[in-house]
């Protein structure tokens, strides 16, 4: 069904940080009757995300941040496991996410795949996210990581086995829905081909504190 939209207006509530934007506008419902609504968007521009493998190591690399809407939302400490990921600014998603994996972690990567993309959170925020794999190498390291100073990120880096991580998706400690589709996506399609179960008890490889 193509969705009629009319009558469309906009209003700019904050343009602080992103924008936040009402609409008000007439929505032609499926019964052919027009009916007045009023929601509001969220703009923070789009992103890119990546999920960095080894095949001989069996290893994937994840971070670790301060997360402030988390901590207001049930996560007591703040702190979250995620994929490396950055907002395209204006740079390509190929790009950005270059980019965001060499200040993130360290790793210069001369080649990634992109694998699909996704509306994270439709029903109030506009971003589209790209999702890119990516395999590393010992090779690849050029700096320790941790993210750009200048944007106060504080990031730990973590390299975990792929079993462990996708044990840590059931146990709860990974509970960012884009390192969730990224790890299930590698799962799904034999990125990363354990030698053990997963049955074990999650640890990682500390290669950035601060």
């Amino acid at each position: 069904m193509d969705t009629q939209i009319r009558n469309v207006e906009e209003e700019v509530l904050s343009d602080n940080w992103y924008t936040l934007r009402k609409y008000n506008f007439e929505y032609q419902r499926p019964d052919g009757k027009w009916e007045r609504q009023s929601r509001e968007a969220y703009d923070r521009g789009n992103g890119a995300t990546i999920l960095l493998y080894n095949t001989e190591k069996e290893t994937v690399i994840l971070t670790r941040q301060f997360r402030l809407p988390t901590y207001t939302n049930g996560n007591e400490s703040g702190m979250l496991i995620e994929a490396c990921a950055g907002l395209l600014d204006k740079d390509n998603p190929e790009d950005c996410i270059k980019r965001e994996t060499e200040e993130e972690t360290g790793y210069k990567l001369n080649a990634v795949r992109k694998i699909f993309e996704a509306y994270m959170s439709p029903g109030s925020v506009t971003e589209i996210l790209y999702f890119f794999v990516g395999e590393y190498s010992e090779d690849m390291k050029v700096s320790s990581g941790g993210g750009a100073e200048n944007e106060q990120e504080n990031i730990e880096v973590l390299e975990i086995p792929f079993s462990e991580a996708m044990n840590m998706i059931a146990t709860g400690e990974i509970r960012d829905a884009k390192t969730i589709m990224l790890l299930q996506y590698a799962q799904l399609n034999g990125l990363v081909k354990t030698k053990q179960g997963a049955g074990q008890q999650p640890t990682c490889t500390l290669l950035l504190s601060f």
